[in-house]
């Protein structure tokens, strides 16, 4: 990864810290729990404090750490399970240069599920059903370097990964992306639990249009940066301290 610019770090904390507050508007967030990184060169990368509240976070209140575990710049500590997973993808996935970790709450209800998967029987699903992957062993809290190597590697060269009575990561190369993914992935589970709720059998849908459906949704996500942008200017109008 290369070494980020002063100037070009204090974009991504000002991304990142919109994306934690849209994330509580969005019903993604839980408690105190959960946490979002961005890996920003030279081993660095920053993340939300412990013990912060998903609203009250501001580009300022980030702190950038190494992938050792010490706090460079900011005040507090890192949570150590968001130490163990984020430092560990970060090192071991190169397309993980943004990562986002949720119990967001249809995506866990699948989670919890044998077998449950993404079912690629509508739009949104069959776009994000081809870039995720699924660890079906949980292993408990992620406490040590095994467990989030272990993570990486269920991974793999994915951006999107079920952890098994847990909860997903969702992973991309900016923030603008990775958030786009992990709301529209919300969404998928909702619809697909919806769906189940009815007692009717989902729909399969031919192979053919899938692979169709994939290929013509396969390029890069044009509307993730504009869908950003929207919801960057809703707090620069409702929210301006997250930028501070």
């Amino acid at each position: 990864m290369t070494l980020l610019s002063d100037a070009d770090i204090q974009a991504c904390r000002i991304d990142l810290a919109a994306a934690f507050r849209w994330a509580v508007r969005h019903g993604l967030n839980e408690g105190i729990c959960n946490h979002f990184s961005i890996d920003v060169g030279g081993d660095r990368f920053l993340v939300n404090p412990w013990g912060w509240h998903w609203s009250e976070l501001t580009a300022s209140s980030l702190l950038l750490a190494d992938f050792d575990g010490k706090v460079l710049e900011g005040e507090g500590d890192i949570e150590p399970t968001a130490f163990y997973i984020h430092s560990r993808l970060h090192k071991a996935c190169p397309q993980a240069r943004v990562i986002m970790h949720t119990h967001m709450p249809y995506a866990t209800a699948l989670t919890m599920c044998e077998g449950g998967r993404i079912e690629p029987c509508e739009q949104k699903a069959i776009r994000l059903a081809q870039f995720t992957a699924y660890d079906d062993d949980y292993n408990g809290i992620a406490l040590d370097n095994e467990e989030g190597d272990r993570m990486a590697a269920a991974l793999g060269d994915k951006r999107i990964l079920f952890l098994a009575s847990h909860g997903i990561i969702v992973t991309h190369r900016s923030v603008a992306e990775a958030y786009d993914d992990l709301y529209y992935l919300e969404r998928t589970c909702q619809v697909q639990v919806l769906a189940r709720q009815s007692g009717l059998p989902l729909r399969k849908l031919p192979g053919q249009v899938v692979t169709r459906t994939q290929r013509q949704s396969s390029g890069d996500r044009a509307s993730a940066p504009m869908h950003f942008a929207s919801l960057k200017r809703v707090l620069d109008r409702d929210e301006p301290d997250y930028a501070a």
